[in-house]
């Protein structure tokens, strides 16, 4: 029987190097966006949510490390979207509204942006760790032996690593669509109540979107082509609605800070879902 000393001797020296990095990197985020709140010029409830967001992407980093401990196949792809919309959460938190930034922000931003490089190069570039990362998620499973809890590959095909990226990316579209939205609804404590249903249906908008994200992706792994064009449709219906509500309803700085993350995220899942189409569904990671 393996023991958890012996499986901790086994795990390379860059997995450990990983995991080490990704607590570095957790705890890096979290004092960039306390650093950035304290320089602000302007603590207002749109920052708040911003700030409140970015911070969520310790936790993140945090879930990530337990991904690579377990040698989970999922880490690559939610380690670069977990990575690039990191960096846009915090970079848009650097910039005022009006001014240049301080030192100490840029300064801040540009360690973070060195560890999620760093990040990304152990994830994709090492070997020892793409040799890792082979591992599925455990289930439990009754059989003659009893019951036990153990790693069981999908039933499904393999699936191709990019088609995952493109998973994970579709995710994001909700949260990144609900910042914008409660930073918008800071304008109804402002006297703009004509906007108030226009956010609760853009709020509405963002969850029944992670239904059909999830709906789409379900059928998407199990080599469904007709799923593909769906979660374009889904794609593109996303940055029709969102992107021209940050701008009525946050103005440019709203667009720019919080459309250009969800226009990356989009971005990704469709390139994504080109290179596994070239690749094949099956192909391997």
């Amino acid at each position: 029987m393996r023991t958890a000393a012996a499986t901790e001797v086994r795990r390379p020296s860059a997995v450990r190097a990983l995991t080490v990095l990704l607590a570095v990197t957790a705890a890096a985020t979290v004092a960039v966006d306390l650093l950035n709140w304290w320089y602000a010029p302007e603590r207002g409830f749109g920052l708040a949510v911003r700030t409140g967001w970015a911070l969520l992407r310790a936790f993140g980093f945090v879930l990530l490390a337990g991904h690579v401990r377990s040698g989970r196949t999922l880490a690559r792809p939610l380690g670069l979207i977990l990575v690039v919309t990191t960096v846009f959460a915090v970079g848009r938190l650097v910039v005022p509204r009006q001014g240049v930034p301080p030192l100490p922000g840029i300064l801040g931003f540009a360690l973070l942006m060195l560890l999620c490089l760093a990040v990304l190069w152990l994830l994709y570039r090492s070997p020892a760790v793409a040799g890792h990362l082979t591992r599925h998620r455990g289930r439990l499973v009754i059989d003659r032996q009893g019951i036990s809890w153990r790693e069981t590959p999908p039933r499904r095909p393999p699936v191709a690593g990019w088609l995952l990226t493109a998973r994970v990316a579709a995710f994001t579209y909700t949260p990144l669509m609900l910042v914008p939205a409660l930073v918008a609804a800071g304008t109804i404590l402002d006297g703009r109540l004509a906007a108030g249903p226009v956010v609760l249906a853009w709020c509405g908008f963002a969850f029944a979107t992670s239904y059909a994200v999830l709906f789409c992706t379900f059928f998407l792994l199990r080599g469904r082509r007709w799923a593909r064009g769906l979660l374009v449709v889904v794609t593109l219906g996303v940055l029709a609605v969102d992107l021209p509500l940050c701008w009525w309803l946050l103005g440019v700085d709203g667009l720019v800070r919080d459309g250009a993350p969800l226009v990356t995220a989009g971005a990704l899942a469709l390139y994504g879902l080109w290179r596994s189409g070239r690749t094949g569904t099956g192909a391997a990671a």
